[in-house]
């Protein structure tokens, strides 16, 4: 969805943007494989064989696919290929027969995996070794990020921003009772994607959007919560939030423990007593500060923003072509 930017044309047809704009409405290709098993596979062929057609139609010197399975619509044609991998690709390969039918797909073309974080390397390697170059390029983050004013309310709010599901809260509704009441505030901002009670102390707000956690809720926040199980990648709202100076608090998963450095740039729990002594530290004038701080300084030099990811993309666009076009003239 969106408005593209002038130097970019879509060869969707009419058909392919109505029956995207349809998958979207009924949630989404992930959320559908979640909950609607059957009509997930249905639209996940769907979604293959319409990127197949439209690679056909296509003249690119390379293609660029997001998530590793996209790769399998790529068409047969010996185009390189650019693949960005995500948190969520892990369970992919966790599929029978997945890794292989992925290796033959990258080894009819020269194929660049491009993961969001660097823990995804080992993984990668260990699947795609000598039929997939592997070179990670974090997503960035809109410069405008960097130059939220933090403005800090007390009682101190806490901000959980996530789709609601079981795996994406995690821990929170067992971990969180007790400690958020009228002296510590609870704020769950994101769509309903199950249906089961909250506790009272949680109050949800819906949806959100950048604009209004920029302006609104970031800048007034103690901090960002995310007790999260899921089959994290790099959470986008984490980057945001740390770029934007929040504290954060996260469970010590790896996609985690990959952006933040534990009492330094934000804190990582494994227990209720870990979130009780983090949530202290963090409520605290100058801690909070300092690890606001360094949390935004490390997102600047270790991620950067969205034309710092873009420039890395291009040098590999740029690496991959000419290594196809100088294998083929020899």
């Amino acid at each position: 969805s969106g408005t593209l930017p002038g130097d970019v044309a879509s060869i969707n047809s009419d058909s392919d943007s109505a029956w995207l704009a349809e998958m979207a409405g009924r949630g989404g290709l992930a959320h559908l494989l979640r909950n609607s098993p059957i009509a997930g596979m249905r639209y996940a062929n769907g979604v293959l064989s319409r990127l197949r057609r439209a690679c056909r139609r296509s003249h690119a010197d390379l293609y660029h696919v997001n998530w590793l399975q996209l790769a399998l619509g790529l068409p047969d044609d010996r185009r390189p290929a650019y693949v960005s991998v995500l948190g969520s690709d892990f369970a992919l390969l966790r599929l029978p027969g997945m890794v292989g039918l992925l290796r033959r797909a990258f080894a009819r073309r020269r194929t660049l995996l491009a993961p969001n974080a660097d823990w995804m390397v080992p993984r990668l390697k260990a699947c795609f070794d000598g039929v997939a170059e592997i070179r990670p390029n974090p997503f960035g983050v809109s410069s405008a990020w960097f130059d939220v004013e933090r403005r800090p309310e007390q009682p101190p709010e806490w901000l959980v921003v996530s789709r609601v599901t079981r795996k994406k809260l995690g821990d929170l509704l067992e971990w969180g009772d007790g400690l958020f009441n009228e002296n510590r505030c609870l704020r769950l901002l994101g769509p309903r994607q199950e249906t089961f009670e909250l506790p009272e102390w949680v109050i949800h707000e819906g949806h959100t959007n950048p604009d209004e956690l920029r302006n609104h809720w970031f800048p007034r926040a103690a901090g960002l919560l995310t007790l999260s199980r899921h089959d994290e990648g790099r959470p986008q709202v984490m980057i945001e939030a740390m770029a934007a100076g929040l504290p954060v608090i996260a469970s010590d998963l790896q996609a985690h423990a990959d952006l933040i450095r534990h009492g330094e740039t934000g804190w990582l729990v494994s227990s209720p007593g870990e979130l009780v002594d983090a949530l202290s530290q963090a409520e605290q004038g100058s801690m909070r500060t300092d690890v606001g701080a360094n949390a935004r300084r490390w997102i600047h030099d270790h991620i950067g923003t969205w034309d710092d990811s873009a420039a890395r993309c291009i040098s590999a666009y740029r690496d991959i072509v000419r290594q196809d076009r100088t294998h083929a003239n020899a």
